[in-house]
């Protein structure tokens, strides 16, 4: 049976990347990685739309947010979490690990953060070193307005970190017009490559704060990644070779592309999604979607559990779950990174099948149809 891969993560890989990573490996103290190394760092800027030093780790996502919050944060400082999910509540995780407690702003999964509520407090926080959120909350399918968030976050002399790992290369975002302070990204959602690599963008009140850092830190020290950048181009310690070769093949086809193409390719797969998804007679869950990923609400009546199942099983579909209280209750559908407009179709088909053998009163046809009415231009208000 043919698969078909829509999950937030990972995500699908382009033959061109494959063959590039199932190339001879080459030595990690090379004058060839260093130009491998200082040409991906080039390309990054380009998709994180930046002009900072790219830092590169083999890790998970989760690695860059432990190192954002090492390097960031010392005993005693105050930090705040814009809790919008359960990527939010990692943060919270994270910086509790290093003995820090940090203000909680918790929002109901499926809300997004709101800047007013930023406002009001870092106003009852003074001296808050650093808010802790992320553009695009996985768990949710929610989008937050970084770049609001930003500017609130320094008019109260705080600097702003975001986790970008499933909105990076998908969901509009330009660090340095936004003015925000520190990025963390990985490779296995828009960046169309397996998982293992991990990176980090900081700005100059970013690492004005990093200079500050006493948390203790070896493995994810950002000023060891920054010399070894900028006087050897290599990295300190072993790298993922393999991922960064490919890494150079999958962002050399999203800059060929354009960035600016890139989003609005995503935001009409994500409109065609949610249009597809009312059309089907469900609910959206998130209140203010993003483009990267479409939280549906599971009907009632319907086992979400079992409608996952079926449609890998029978259909070769596979899409995610939800999480935590969620998990049962929500599904979720992406479209980001590999993802084109013919996977978006044979998804909702898929779904369409799977909801009317479970006994859902739909119209086979009706989500596809509303998608490709989208894709059409013949339904632009999504």
């Amino acid at each position: 049976m043919k698969s078909f891969l829509l999950t937030p993560g990972p995500t699908p890989v382009p033959e061109e990347v494959l063959l590039a990573i199932a190339k001879p490996v080459i030595h990690h103290r090379t004058k060839e990685f260093g130009q491998l190394l200082e040409h991906v760092t080039e390309q990054l800027k380009n998709v994180f739309q930046t002009k900072n030093d790219i830092l590169t780790f083999t890790s998970s996502g989760t690695g860059s947010m432990e190192a954002c919050v090492v390097n960031t944060l010392s005993p005693g400082d105050k930090a705040v979490v814009l809790d919008t999910g359960n990527f939010g509540t990692r943060w919270t995780k994270l910086i509790k690990t290093y003995g820090l407690e940090p203000v909680i702003v918790k929002y109901p999964w499926g809300q997004a953060a709101r800047p007013e509520d930023l406002k009001r407090t870092l106003e009852a926080e003074p001296n808050t070193k650093a808010v802790f959120c992320q553009l695009t909350e996985t768990s949710t399918g929610v989008v937050n307005d970084v770049r609001a968030l930003a500017k609130i976050a320094h008019e109260a002399n705080a600097i702003l970190v975001v986790d970008a790992i499933s909105g990076l290369a998908g969901q509009r975002f330009y660090q340095d017009e936004w003015d925000i302070d520190i990025v963390c990204a990985s490779s296995q959602k828009g960046l169309m490559l397996p998982p293992g690599l991990a990176f980090v963008s900081v700005n100059e009140r970013g690492w004005q704060c990093v200079e500050q850092s006493t948390l203790p830190k070896f493995y994810w020290d950002f000023k060891t990644y920054r010399k070894s950048l900028r006087e050897k181009k290599e990295t300190p310690y072993t790298p993922a070779v393999t991922l960064l070769a490919g890494a150079q093949v999958a962002l050399n086809m999203l800059i060929t592309e354009g960035m600016e193409h890139v989003f609005s390719r995503v935001e009409l797969l994500a409109r065609a999604t949610r249009a597809g998804i009312e059309a089907a007679g469900l609910e959206l869950f998130a209140e203010c979607p993003c483009d990267v990923v479409t939280a549906v609400k599971v009907p009632s009546n319907l086992d979400g559990a079992d409608l996952l199942k079926r449609m890998q099983d029978k259909y070769g579909v596979k899409i995610a779950g939800g999480q935590a209280e969620y998990k049962g209750k929500i599904f979720r559908i992406a479209h980001m990174g590999y993802i084109d407009r013919f996977d978006i179709i044979v998804a909702l088909s898929g779904l369409e099948m799977v909801l009317f053998e479970m006994g859902y009163n739909i119209k086979l046809g009706s989500g596809v149809a509303a998608a490709q009415e989208v894709f059409l231009g013949k339904n632009t208000g999504v």
